[in-house]
């Protein structure tokens, strides 16, 4: 599978909670962070074990929660929503959530750290996965 199919865009979005927190309450935010995906303009999101897996993706692990793959449309900004979005989640947890973004391979992990750091990171990431 290639990074677009079509006009879509496939993004292999993994949560990794932070361990300390129960693990009820560790899916009941992932839920939620699935729920505000959902809302954003994006064609599908689908669990991982029901859908393809870009291409270089990594497994998923016995930590990891909540994986997705997101079909965006190839348009209108839904790539540099949906990672707006899951920087907004993480920044309004005090926990030490992790989640990953790959696409054909390339993979950000985004975790605690300044708000500065997270988004140039993120900034730079969009860049290469996008056509400005």
């Amino acid at each position: 599978m290639h990074r677009w199919e079509g006009d879509l865009l496939n993004v292999l979005l993994a949560i990794l909670p932070d361990p300390e927190l129960d693990q009820e309450v560790a899916e009941r935010l992932a839920r939620q962070l699935r729920s505000e995906i959902i809302e954003l303009d994006v064609e599908s999101v689908c669990p991982a074990s029901h859908a393809p897996v870009p291409d270089g993706a990594k497994g998923t692990d016995a930590v990891t929660l909540g994986a997705i793959v997101v079909a965006l449309s190839a348009s209108g900004g839904v790539f540099t929503a949906l990672v707006e979005t899951v920087r907004d989640w993480l920044g309004r947890s005090s926990a030490r959530h992790r989640v990953s973004l790959t696409i054909d391979g390339d993979t950000i992990e985004l975790e605690r750290a300044s708000v500065a750091e997270r988004r140039d990171l993120i900034d730079a990431y969009i860049r290469r996965h996008t056509d400005s």
